[in-house]
């Protein structure tokens, strides 16, 4: 039966655009409006919970969190995600992507919570508890990575399938400017209701009490999008391709999706035992033959995920430190505790509105269009002209008339971050490896992409520290300073854009075409998947 495909997969690949494709975009993306939203968060009150809990006395400036803290406090939720992204990768291809969803978001609610209410009084204890309830907020969303882009790719027509992911990807995007939004609104109440002078006219009194209750209720706020939506995803289906070609049931796969899609589908338990029982697809992972076959694949989306966050996370959670570098915030003592948040809030909703947002649904509409290859490449290309534009002449955009410049430059590099791989690495694993492995695949991917996300929130807050040890942040050694940092992060991009050309192109493919899982032999499934045509 070679180059047979199941009925029902065939339906779902040929299916028009319905409301149930709708319906799986919201549910899988208010899990990563969720994500957008606890990871991003905590950069907004950094400052903050230093003011708080590392005040010292005498001192002309707000007090801040050291750099063993600032590292953990930024980088635990990374180091959870990781080991989420790897865990549920592995057990949605076990136990079925259905049986493991609600898993992740049960995790989210709860860590949510508990991160705001962080116990103790002092420093140590309240970081502590923070870190440790963070990590398993990020265990819990690391899970939800592969499992809702591998829902998405097994629900979606073939040929809408990369806006479909990509629109559960692009939901991060509302989750950053919620976050800031949120910051904002309650910054703004607490301001209004506990005023306070700056932290120049009056040190002490600058950081109110009241000051501690704005942490704790920006993180929690995370809790509420995820279990608006747990009851939804417990009712969701499982995926017709994991029921058919890993659970081997086509009878269950006919029948829901029969019910998901309103028609009449055959169950063809001969195609099934046939596609079973063919040795030349029962290989295991990392396998001789899996590394023939999809290596170099695996090799290049991990890559480029890996080198695309370092650069993303490392500008995206620094984006405080780096407008107060260039003066678009005010420098700490003239302003207070809550007024700091404030403004580091409407400075991230701004950059989050004007090309955050647009980057990502630019990609949403152009996907299936000019395909995920173009999109990756062009993006790593302008991100490494944009970094290399704000770096060589960096001390030209300092100047106080210039400032508005940078931050337009900076602006255009998450631009193409978003309407590029930000959101391709995430859509491709997705596509290009067999049902049995995707959401492994996928959850490896993801987990080198959460690497480079921690090389980023970590060796940004030493890198960027300036070579001047006079001018160095508190308890921080000598760094490269800004601009040798956004020089390393424009090489970062270059090596995206040459690990691109490992990453096969899926435009307008049905998932078992790209991965040789529809009967066709070994030979014609490898050469359908090559980036570059071989003459």
């Amino acid at each position: 039966m070679p180059g047979d495909q199941l009925q029902v997969l065939n339906a779902l690949d040929v299916a028009k655009t319905q409301w149930y494709h709708f319906t799986a975009i919201v549910i899988a993306g208010m899990g990563f409006f969720t994500d957008a939203y606890d990871l991003f968060c905590i950069s907004l009150v950094t400052k903050l919970l230093g003011r708080i809990y590392y005040h010292v006395p005498g001192s002309k400036v707000p007090g801040t969190l050291p750099p063993n803290v600032s590292a953990a406090v930024n980088g635990v939720a990374f180091c959870g995600t990781l080991t989420g992204q790897l865990f549920f990768g592995w057990l949605g291809d076990k136990l079925g992507r259905k049986k493991v969803y609600g898993m992740t978001l049960m995790i989210m609610i709860l860590c949510s919570v508990a991160s705001g209410l962080s116990f103790g009084h002092k420093p140590k204890s309240v970081m502590a508890t923070l870190c440790f309830f963070r990590f398993w907020l990020g265990f819990g969303i690391g899970g939800d990575y592969p499992l809702s882009a591998t829902i998405m790719s097994e629900y979606a027509n073939k040929k809408t399938r990369g806006a479909f992911i990509a629109a559960v990807f692009a939901m991060q995007g509302f989750g950053i400017m919620a976050g800031g939004i949120f910051a904002i609104i309650i910054s703004a109440v607490f301001e209004a209701k506990f005023p306070a002078p700056t932290y120049a006219e009056d040190a002490l009194r600058s950081t109110v009490p009241q000051a501690d209750f704005v942490w704790r209720i920006i993180l929690m706020f995370g809790a509420l999008p995820a279990a608006m939506t747990f009851y939804s995803r417990s009712k969701m289906p499982e995926t017709a391709r994991y029921t058919a070609l890993v659970a081997k049931d086509a009878k269950q796969a006919a029948s829901d999706m029969a019910r998901v899609l309103q028609v009449e589908i055959e169950a063809e338990k001969g195609i099934v035992e046939y596609i079973s029982n063919d040795k030349s697809k029962s290989y295991s992972l990392f396998s001789k033959e899996f590394m023939k076959r999809h290596g170099l694949h695996l090799l290049g989306t991990a890559s480029t995920w890996f080198l695309l966050d370092i650069a993303f996370y490392s500008s995206n959670l620094f984006q405080k430190d780096i407008f107060s570098a260039i003066g678009w915030i005010p420098p700490a003592q003239t302003m207070s505790a809550i007024q700091e948040v404030f403004k580091i809030a409407r400075a991230q909703t701004l950059i989050a509105l004007c090309s955050t947002m647009p980057g990502y649904w630019f990609t949403v509409a152009f996907i299936d269009v000019i395909g995920r290859f173009a999109i990756q490449l062009m993006g790593f290309f302008f991100m490494t002209v944009f970094m290399f534009a704000l770096a060589i002449p960096y001390d030209h955009w300092t100047h106080k008339e210039n400032r508005i410049g940078f931050v337009v430059m900076y602006s255009l590099t998450f631009f193409f971050a978003n309407f590029g791989p930000n959101v391709t690495t995430f859509v491709v694993p997705a596509e290009i490896f067999p049902a049995r492995f995707r959401s492994t695949c996928h959850g490896i991917s993801a987990a080198s992409g959460k690497l480079g996300a921690i090389v980023g929130a970590f060796g940004f807050l030493y890198l960027a520290q300036s070579p001047d040890k006079n001018k160095t942040s508190a308890g921080y050694p000598p760094g490269i300073g800004v601009k040798n940092s956004l020089i390393m992060l424009g090489v970062v991009s270059f090596l995206g854009i040459l690990f691109t050309f490992l990453v096969p192109e899926a435009k307008g493919k049905s998932l078992e075409e790209i991965s040789g899982e529809n009967g066709d032999n070994h030979e014609n499934t490898n050469n359908g998947n090559r980036t570059v045509p071989i003459v």
